[in-house]
């Protein structure tokens, strides 16, 4: 869904937001902005194209251990 930029990265791929360091879930383009999805699910944010690049693996798997973290700390006890 990156229409032919090969700067935009794929939906369904994990992608950075270099404006804050945020990961998230490409989940396609709408006028001209990249959609992002946190990976816990939530909302999503645009980002300018040449702002968001592919996420390395290491940060998706932190991001997701942050997220388990953060779900762990909201169950009552």
């Amino acid at each position: 869904m990156n229409d032919g930029d090969p700067s935009v990265p794929e939906a369904g791929t994990y992608a950075v937001d270099y404006r804050d360091g945020s990961v998230g879930q490409v989940m396609g383009c709408e006028g001209g902005l990249v959609q992002l999805r946190p990976l816990g699910g939530g909302r999503e944010w645009d980002c300018p194209p040449e702002k968001v690049g592919e996420a390395p693996p290491g940060e998706v798997l932190r991001e997701r251990v942050r997220e388990l973290n953060r779900q762990g700390q909201a169950r009552p006890r």
